[in-house]
């Protein structure tokens, strides 16, 4: 039952990187085809790949993109090989930040990230630096105005649910990420639509920054998140604070 927002964070960094950029269907043609290329191309049998279908079916990507992104990650077709990266530093006052990546050079993503670092007051960190500060969560948030309280914590807690709190005008649920799906299904069973659906890293604590640094933080962010091989950033830089003080 957490105080803070999880969401506010997570839309802010949603609308970065899909909006600004118009990225999100490259990004989530390289997460179905690197799921395909793990876990093969049996929708049904593969959860993570049957999460970036849905994700990208709620995009509207047309089924013949999904078809050929998943025959790429086969090897059914020739494409590009991409290769997962997780990276780890400091921002501004010393804000924890992950970045996962992919991309097709690893010589290069390694160079632009740690560049952005560089450039915007930060610093890259070794692995495990500052991963145990996040844990990775199923995050489900509905309207308000879509469902009561009651009725909802009865349809996320039978479904395997960890939590629900609200925000604003929006629930927030979370769940284990192998709960995940149960629960995702649970929701839309009852005729909920969610405003965001997906496995994110959820901060253990929130760190606040004002004036200029959290200016720098703003930066590295949306450098960070303007790099091509960029799929997700997640920080505990705590963004609703740092626009009251501003």
């Amino acid at each position: 039952m957490s105080g803070h927002s999880k969401w506010a964070t997570i839309k802010h960094k949603k609308g970065a990187l899909d909006a600004k950029r118009g990225k999100i269907f490259t990004r989530l043609i390289k997460e179905i085809q690197i799921a395909a290329k793990q876990g093969g191309g049996d929708v049904d049998g593969n959860p993570r790949l049957r999460t970036a279908v849905a994700a990208a079916k709620a995009e509207n990507m047309p089924a013949d993109n999904i078809k050929r992104a998943i025959q790429r990650g086969t090897g059914e077709l020739e494409g590009a090989t991409y290769e997962e990266i997780t990276f780890e530093g400091y921002g501004p006052g010393g804000v924890a930040v992950i970045v996962e990546v992919l991309t097709d050079n690893r010589n290069r993503a390694v160079s632009e990230i740690r560049h952005a670092f560089s450039k915007n007051n930060g610093n890259l960190g070794e692995s495990g630096s500052v991963g145990y500060m996040f844990s990775k969560k199923g995050l489900i948030v509905v309207a308000k105005d879509a469902v009561g309280e009651d009725k909802l914590t009865e349809i996320v807690l039978d479904a395997g649910a960890d939590d629900l709190s609200g925000d604003g005008d929006s629930w927030e649920v979370l769940t284990a990420p192998k709960d995940f799906e149960a629960v995702l299904t649970a929701v839309k069973g009852a005729g909920i639509t969610p405003e965001l659906a997906e496995v994110t890293m959820i901060p253990s604590t929130y760190q606040k920054l004002e004036g200029p640094q959290a200016a720098a933080m703003n930066r590295l962010l949306e450098t960070l998140e303007d790099l091509d091989d960029t799929q997700n950033v997640y920080s505990n830089f705590d963004m609703e604070m740092a626009e009251v003080a501003g």
